[in-house]
């Protein structure tokens, strides 16, 4: 009797496409589940491989998989599609994941812990808050443009509005609908306030999260978003395969045995990317205070190349400590200034 080797699944919210194979790639299931009968047939299944997308849902699914004593194997969808045949459907799907998950080449996103979900969704909801503001102030600005008023820019005459309101002229429902927009305006700004706070405290209770604000320019925010995503880094072979799965290492167009290297990638997770370009930009606004290795090897970067170039530089090199960091369960030392000795 033939034994189930592998089983992809195509996620949903309430139906899942599974296709199961033998050790002879022989297809032995083909079919669509709900939710409680997946759950009931990998409950029943000897320890084998199931691969799924990297999707909504996909981390919770792994760790149920995984405590069915099954091997969980996540991969990003665009590592998928290339082996989708034909016409595009749910059960088309889950052959294309079976097919690249026994790619021996293939990339596998490392499944999150649920507190590594906890700080994702956390700085998730800070993110929206903050774009939900910005967007709450350009109407302010907008409205008032509309009937004459140009307030200068910046929170603080925002914050002014009901002054303004008090003593101005505008119609009743003009001045009750800016009156709102002022008040989701305040309602947003002490939940960012307050979730500040919480990413201040969450960084500070988590271990990683914690070690990677010793790196120079680390602040919570950012360390808590690299905790959320590197985890024990394991799912990584150094940190350069870390950097360049966030896109700050050069896009090759290497022909002949030339390499011919141009500019970052900027592949993967455009938001960590951002906040390591931020801490390096603060890097090098402030290196007169800074000291040790990493810090004569960014001076003498200056000298040569153009302050941008050298910010991405130096985002890839803390990238790269970042992950070493996490892999070898350490702290950032700066080591000795070769120049200062």
């Amino acid at each position: 009797m033939s034994h189930v080797t592998i089983v992809a699944i195509d996620l949903g919210k309430q139906s899942f496409h599974v296709h199961a194979e033998d050790e002879r790639g022989q297809s032995i299931v083909h079919k669509r589940f709900n939710r409680s009968a997946l759950t009931r047939y990998l409950a029943n299944l000897d320890p084998c491989i199931v691969a799924m997308e990297a999707c909504g849902g996909a981390h919770f699914m792994a760790r149920e998989v995984a405590r069915f004593g099954h091997q969980a194997k996540l991969i990003a969808a665009q590592h998928v599609r290339p082996f989708v045949k034909s016409n595009k459907n749910d059960l088309e799907d889950a052959v294309g994941i079976c097919i690249a998950a026994g790619q021996s080449t293939m990339r596998f996103v490392a499944p999150k812990t649920e507190a590594q979900q906890a700080l994702a969704m956390l700085n998730c909801v800070r993110d929206a808050f903050i774009a939900d503001r910005t967007a709450t102030v350009n109407r302010i600005h907008a409205g008032l443009l509309e009937v004459g008023i140009s307030l200068t820019p910046g929170f603080k005459s925002i914050r002014t509005l009901p002054i303004l309101l008090d003593e101005s002229e505008f119609s009743p429902l003009i001045k009750s609908l800016l009156a709102k927009l002022h008040e989701h305006f305040s309602y947003l700004e002490t939940q960012i306030k307050a979730l500040n706070k919480e990413v201040e405290h969450q960084a500070a209770e988590d271990d990683l999260a914690a070690r990677l604000m010793t790196i120079p320019c680390v602040g919570p925010i950012t360390s808590s978003v690299l905790a959320a995503e590197i985890g024990s880094g394991r799912q990584f072979k150094c940190g350069r395969d870390y950097s360049a799965s966030i896109g700050l290492v050069p896009s090759q167009k290497s022909t002949g045995g030339k390499p011919r290297l141009g500019r970052i990638s900027k592949r993967g997770d455009r938001n960590q990317r951002r906040l390591l370009l931020q801490c390096a930009h603060v890097y090098l606004r402030y290196l007169d205070r800074q000291q040790g290795v990493v810090a004569d090897w960014v001076r003498q970067l200056l000298v040569r190349h153009h302050p941008n170039v050298v910010a991405c530089a130096l985002a890839n090199k803390l990238a790269r400590i970042a992950w070493a960091i996490a892999a070898n369960h350490n702290e950032f030392e700066a080591g000795p200034s070769a120049m200062s000795a």
